[in-house]
């Protein structure tokens, strides 16, 4: 892992949060442990994939951190597994950055992906990202209210998102997003009938653009589709996605 040395300081912006890292290289379980502790992270590690599952299930983590290359159940198996319980962020690394083994993590249902060697600065913004969609996606619970008379209530067809209460509903059954997919919908709603480039909603939804790669966007709307209907979203070929009223 190599160490970030911008000038950038480790601050205690990772209070409370539990990292779950999933790492069968024991030297970099340990280097990334204690780069993120230095910013305040609680990092519990796991060799394999199947420890890690049974630790995931056993304990209470708010982000999961996961090699692609594991012993006994490989990263891609792991994600899969995870998101049959839970949306928790989930960022993949890999020391292979081909574009069959991203894909492969994003179908999977991960957030984000970096490649090993990571500067300590990139995955702790990563992280911080990744939270920070977390938090915002995250209902408050503050009332239910009259959803039929609720402005932030908004119906697309067989769609209800609430922007409010942060619940999307496809014919009136609850749908699961992850936090990310939850911000890319909520981009959508907010400028429907608009077509959104790429970039735009890599910046508005990611937080970066710097170094982003736009395939997380096509994955991200990819699954999106899978769950709240594919006619909800058409592509606008060499430039982006428009959300259909």
């Amino acid at each position: 892992m190599r160490e970030h040395d911008s000038g950038a300081t480790a601050q205690d912006d990772g209070a409370e949060v539990h990292v779950l890292l999933v790492e069968d290289d024991e030297t970099i379980r340990r280097s990334v442990a204690l780069a993120l502790g230095r910013y305040g992270y609680r990092v519990s590690g796991a060799p394999d994939g199947l420890t890690g599952l049974e630790m995931f299930r056993e304990g209470r983590y708010d982000l999961l951190l996961l090699d692609v290359m594991l012993p006994h159940l490989d990263g891609i198996g792991l994600c899969r597994r995870i998101r049959e319980t839970s949306q928790a962020p989930v960022l993949m690394m890999s020391a292979l950055g081909d574009a069959l083994n991203v894909v492969a993590g994003l179908e999977a249902g991960a957030d984000d992906y970096v490649v090993k060697p990571v500067d300590t600065g990139v995955l702790v913004a990563r992280i911080r990202t990744l939270l920070r969609r977390a938090a915002f996606s995250a209902p408050d619970g503050s009332g239910s209210g009259e959803p039929a008379a609720d402005p932030g209530v908004l119906s697309f067809r067989d769609l209800t998102v609430d922007t409010r209460g942060l619940e999307v509903r496809v014919d009136g059954r609850p749908v699961a997003l992850t936090p990310t997919e939850l911000r890319l919908l909520l981009e959508f709603v907010a400028s429907p009938g608009i077509a959104l480039p790429r970039q735009t909603l890599l910046r508005e939804v990611w937080d970066y653009g710097w170094d982003g790669d736009i395939r997380v966007v096509d994955l991200a709307v990819q699954r999106l589709r899978k769950k709240i209907g594919a006619d909800h979203i058409e592509t606008v070929r060499g430039f982006g996605y428009r959300f259909r009223r």
